[in-house]
């Protein structure tokens, strides 16, 4: 039989979280964000889920050949834009809109020859200092891009550093709405954490919000706000199976290094999922996994195809018993991937996109 691990991807969350940004921010129109290959959960499988979107935004032209070739007719925007001159008759063909956030774009665009003219978001600097015009080089930008015939409209947007923590986002929007005042066209401003704690703050109304993380079912804001607190639910299941049982007395040793010791005897369960699956090998002794839906914990060191975990709160467990690495688990539990994350140092993206190619993955 096949190795006892997968990752289902939930369609139906996809879709309920995507229902949560409309009701955040009602007048809006939404990009679901499908960049990093949807962010670990596959274009092809979170397209169903997200199809109700307004658009969709990503980053390649991989991504956007593959989302077009879906069916897909509405607007598709390539968020970092066109990387060399050439990309440009793509976007031609597949009809892309596309950022423009720096002068050799703007070239490459003057020489392109198009009968289409091409819709284009110029990007403004407000204070993420990645990408984008500053706001004195915005105005000059626009300028240019409004004097040539290969582009049609141009709309405006911006990126926030600080969404997600106490220093917020009022900065960068009144930088932003003081450089971008009387020029015309529409706004994209918000991404998850911006929609979720934001939406309703003066000046963030605009007419598009890039809504990525949520849209997979990982808080912005965590720990300060978990998924039960925004109401989205997991598109990510990752779970497995265990595969073998160990009794420990006091002063067994689990795994490498020898890190877990045992202060009493104790069963442990080794679980078919390790960090060449994607899980992260940074996670300690103490975090969370559920085990028959049962919450317990891991115990020692993570391996490239192995974890072990603690069976004390789950006693009839043993081998084939499921295991949630996090998601969706039995007896309507919920393992949240922000939490496993947390325990790492990371963030919920992380892991999502760190899937390995060997886990099987399939829709629920």
């Amino acid at each position: 039989m096949p190795r006892p691990i997968e990752a289902l991807i939930h369609t139906d969350a996809l879709a309920h979280n995507l229902r949560r940004v409309r009701a955040a921010v009602p007048d809006a129109r939404v990009w679901a964000v499908i960049k990093a290959n949807a962010y670990g959960h596959g274009i092809e499988r979170a397209y169903a889920g997200l199809r109700d979107a307004d658009g969709f935004a990503l980053l390649d032209l991989d991504e956007a050949e593959r989302i077009r070739a879906l069916g897909w007719r509405g607007p598709v925007l390539l968020l970092e834009g066109a990387f060399e001159a050439r990309d440009l008759e793509l976007c031609s063909r597949l009809n892309l809109w596309h950022v423009v956030h720096h002068d050799a774009q703007i070239d490459w665009l003057s020489r392109h020859k198009t009968q289409q003219a091409q819709r284009v978001f110029l990007k403004m600097n407000s204070g993420m200092n990645r990408l984008g015009f500053t706001p004195a080089a915005l105005r000059s930008a626009w300028a240019r891009l409004d004097a040539l015939p290969q582009v049609d409209e141009i709309s405006l947007m911006t990126h926030f550093a600080d969404a997600d923590g106490a220093r917020g986002i009022g900065h960068q929007v009144a930088a932003f709405e003081a450089a971008t005042r009387d020029l015309p066209g529409e706004r994209s401003l918000s991404n998850s954490a911006a929609t979720l704690r934001h939406a309703q703050a003066a000046g963030v109304s605009a007419d598009w919000v890039r809504a990525g993380i949520m849209s997979y079912g990982s808080a912005p804001d965590f720990p300060e706000h978990d998924i039960a607190h925004w109401q989205l639910r997991p598109a990510m299941t990752l779970r497995a199976q265990l595969i073998a049982v160990q009794s420990l007395q006091p002063g067994d040793s689990v795994g490498y290094g020898s890190s877990f010791v045992a202060e009493q005897a104790m069963r442990i369960g080794v679980v078919a999922c390790g960090y060449a699956d994607g899980y992260p090998r940074l996670c300690p002794t103490d975090t969370p996994v559920l085990v028959d839906g049962v919450r317990t914990r891991t115990v020692g060191r993570v391996s490239m195809d192995m974890i072990t975990v603690d069976l004390s709160p789950v006693p009839l467990a043993g081998p084939g018993s499921e295991v949630t690495l996090w998601g969706h688990g039995p007896q309507d539990s919920l393992l949240p991937i922000d939490e496993v994350a947390a325990c790492a140092g990371t963030i919920g993206y992380e892991l999502m996109c760190a899937l390995a190619p060997r886990v099987p993955v399939r829709m629920a």
